[in-house]
């Protein structure tokens, strides 16, 4: 959920005070980089995965709060809405087996949440945005209980000025306005961590840029919103709307969205952390005691509160993060560009196509993004986006090509190396890569396994919001299952 703030309401002069400390925590975290030793020989990658609660018709179920309590474990936390938890699985290595083991803990974990969910008459929901939620649900006590989610909706609206145009294109396309940032709430996904050296950053976070048009085709699993099917992957173009602090004339002059890919290829870490101190004013500026300059030159770790609170408040679809554990500071890129689901093998395996491909790209002697331009790999991500697998993507040597092709092709051999070189076992790197190569080849993903269903129930005669209801018990019956999403029939005689 981000860092818990304390006010809502913060002056001309707490705001004065706290762009002085952002700029100062920047000026240090410089100084960090040239002269801190940082955590990262033997790095640690991460997940966490944001999930919907619905009850028993599958509708959205705003009880986030009792089921948490029923759970009753600090590795799920509350999100922006009521029908929102997250799970933070906790950080390991890549070598070897731990991948399988990974997969056998999250899959245990999640079941006894589910059980937990039961008793509360809640189900949990891998998928990236929920398919029964309807405007509706979104009026009323919406919102988790938090102080900073309500700073942020008011921060948001301060700064626009008035309502939120919801506007997408799609098959069926969408207008509306809104006066919260409740729709935020929809998008719910799955988030990799990778912890890397100063040195070693801009080189995976450029590698990551240039797989995030990959990554969505592949992964796409978000196709419906308010009963509209709109992109195959509609959470991108949702959360870059909802939580948009310009007006129209802000965008007619080019300033930047908080929901940001980015402009250029980077050459440090550094690049990302002060283009978010030039380009983007501060939404929830709380400050802290730290003096971070007295903290560095008495031999202490400091925290970089303000920059690392204004960071968590600009969504680039690969963040960069600083953070501090046990004393040590360390950096990580965090993948923002996945939806969550549908299930937990899934999961697993766009993960390890991910690092895989990381590892490949980022160690090349001429990498990648020296041979296309970050325009490319912008285009790339938004036609992945509204596309999937039906998508035409640029590659480097290959010109445009369909998602399949490329991952056939070019990819995956290049995922196997990079996985090879984490020191992955052969057969995880099977299993993995195996549901990669069936995605591609049957060209079903999340979305267009929902499309289809969705389409077949109707075609039965269902009304749209009953065959969502009905697509989505299918889709949770096959979820526990644990089988890949390209293995799911369209089942329409039960």
């Amino acid at each position: 959920m981000g860092e818990e703030v304390k006010q809502t309401d913060f002056s001309r002069a707490h705001r004065r005070e706290y762009r002085r400390k952002v700029q100062l925590c920047l000026d240090v975290f410089e100084t960090m980089l040239a002269q801190s030793s940082f955590e990262f020989e033997r790095p640690l990658t991460g997940m966490e995965i944001e999930c919907n609660l619905v009850d028993s018709d599958y509708q959205p179920a705003m009880s986030n709060q009792e089921v948490l309590a029923s759970i009753a474990d600090p590795a799920y936390q509350t999100e922006l809405g009521a029908y929102n938890i997250e799970f933070n699985v906790p950080p390991r290595q890549l070598p070897g087996r731990a991948a399988l083991e990974l997969e056998a803990e999250v899959r245990a974990s999640l079941n006894a949440a589910e059980a937990k969910a039961n008793g509360n008459d809640a189900h949990i929901v891998m998928i990236g945005i929920l398919p029964t939620l309807m405007p509706e649900h979104l009026s009323g006590r919406w919102m988790s209980e938090s102080t900073r989610y309500q700073a942020l909706n008011d921060s948001i609206f301060t700064a626009r000025g008035e309502d939120i145009l919801i506007d997408i294109t799609g098959p069926e396309r969408l207008s509306l306005q809104t006066e919260s940032i409740a729709p935020e709430s929809a998008c719910t996904s799955m988030q990799l961590h990778l912890q890397v050296s100063p040195a070693d950053f801009a080189k995976n976070w450029n590698a990551a840029q240039v797989l995030a048009g990959p990554q969505l085709a592949l992964g796409a699993n978000s196709p419906y919103f308010f009963g509209h099917q709109l992109w195959t992957e509609t959470r991108i173009e949702l959360f870059t709307q909802a939580t948009d602090t310009r007006p129209d004339e802000l965008k007619t002059q080019g300033v930047r969205p908080r929901v940001w890919f980015g402009e250029r290829w980077i050459t440090s870490i550094f690049d990302l952390f002060e283009e978010n101190v030039r380009f983007f004013p501060s939404l929830l500026p709380e400050l802290s005691d730290e003096d971070p300059v007295r903290e560095l030159s008495e031999g202490r770790t400091p925290k970089l509160a303000e920059l690392r609170l204004h960071n968590g408040t600009i969504y680039r679809w690969n963040r960069p993060v600083y953070d501090v554990v046990e004393g040590r500071p360390h950096l990580r890129v965090e993948n923002r560009v996945l939806p969550a689901g549908p299930t937990v093998v899934d999961m697993m395996a766009n993960a390890a196509f991910y690092y895989g491909m990381l590892r490949t790209l980022s160690e090349e002697d001429r990498p990648l993004w020296t041979k296309m331009s970050f325009a490319a790999a912008h285009h790339n991500f938004i036609e992945a986006a509204q596309n999937g697998m039906d998508a035409r993507l640029y590659w480097p040597g290959l010109g445009e090509v369909t998602p399949d092709e490329l991952v056939l092709r070019q990819l995956l051999p290049m995922a196997d190396e990079g996985l090879r070189r984490w020191g992955v076992a052969g057969e995880v790197r099977d299993r993995y890569l195996g549901v990669i190569e069936g995605r591609a080849k049957t060209g079903r993903n999340g979305a267009a396994w929902q499309v289809s269903t969705v389409r077949a129930l109707q075609e039965r005669g269902m009304t749209r919001p009953d065959a969502l209801a009905g697509m989505l018990r299918r889709y949770c019956d096959r979820m526990h299952t644990n089988k890949p999403v390209h293995t799911w029939d369209v089942a329409t005689a039960e």
